[in-house]
């Protein structure tokens, strides 16, 4: 299979193409939905982390998938950094953890903190040197040529925040346990990880296997009544 090279489409002509996806039959769709929504109530996010070995393929598919998503203008302002390098995590943890001991010493404020102790986080995050894979997300917050200069991005966190979205979906269907990770301030991101000025941090992904051991915070979801309005009459 052939691919086209990727080259920004600011300012050129309109184009279309036909789209002719095959319609699953009624029942698959309803089977493929129900199973779907089973296997996303199954998802929780994880703190404890096995060391054991993931496929690194797997994470790259997920990142693909992540990739595929619907962007301002289709300008696909995101960065996903993959990394497994031991020293690298460790560092990444170190920095992050200095700005989580201020956080929670009160940088965060009361009301903040007591909306976190349900969930019994603190500034440890063993998280990001246990499990196997990092996956740091960027926000390209305005394009940057190769000759330095620069175009507005449109809805970059919107966008952003879609592909994370179907980032963690792609994860759990492969069997992948992750954390969204966002520490406050994440400036020390782009400086350890050398990215362009042109990106911002956005969320660490720790991706790995549940450790054993791993427990959960005890917690109920809405129900489908709490979050949806229906207007019309559907079947």
């Amino acid at each position: 299979m052939t691919t086209t090279a990727w080259e920004p489409i600011h300012g050129k002509p309109y184009r279309s193409v036909g789209y002719r996806p095959p319609r699953l039959p009624e029942q698959e769709t309803l089977t493929t939905a129900a199973t779907l929504r089973r296997r996303m109530e199954e998802r929780r996010t994880v703190r404890q982390f096995s060391p054991d070995p993931v496929p690194a393929q797997a994470v790259r598919d997920a990142i693909a998938v992540a990739a595929t998503a619907p962007s301002g203008a289709h300008q696909q302002p995101w960065t996903f950094v993959h990394v497994t390098d031991p020293d690298a995590r460790r560092r990444i943890r170190e920095a992050a953890e200095e700005e989580e001991r201020e956080a929670y010493a009160g940088r965060l404020g009361d009301e903040w903190l007591e909306a976190l102790r349900p969930l019994g986080t603190d500034e440890v995050k063993t998280h990001l040197t246990e499990a196997p894979h990092l996956i740091v997300v960027f926000q390209q917050r305005y394009y940057l040529a190769p000759d330095g200069s620069t175009r507005k991005h449109y809805y970059v966190n919107e966008s952003v925040g879609i592909a994370v979205g179907m980032l963690l979906t792609a994860l759990h269907l492969s069997g992948l346990a992750a954390l969204i990770h966002t520490p406050s301030p994440m400036r020390f991101l782009g400086e350890l990880l050398e990215r362009p000025v042109n990106e911002k941090a956005f969320a660490v992904i720790p991706v790995g296997y549940p450790a054993p051991d791993c427990e959960v915070p005890d917690l109920t979801r809405k129900s489908l009544d709490q979050v949806m309005i229906e207007i019309g009459d559907a079947d």
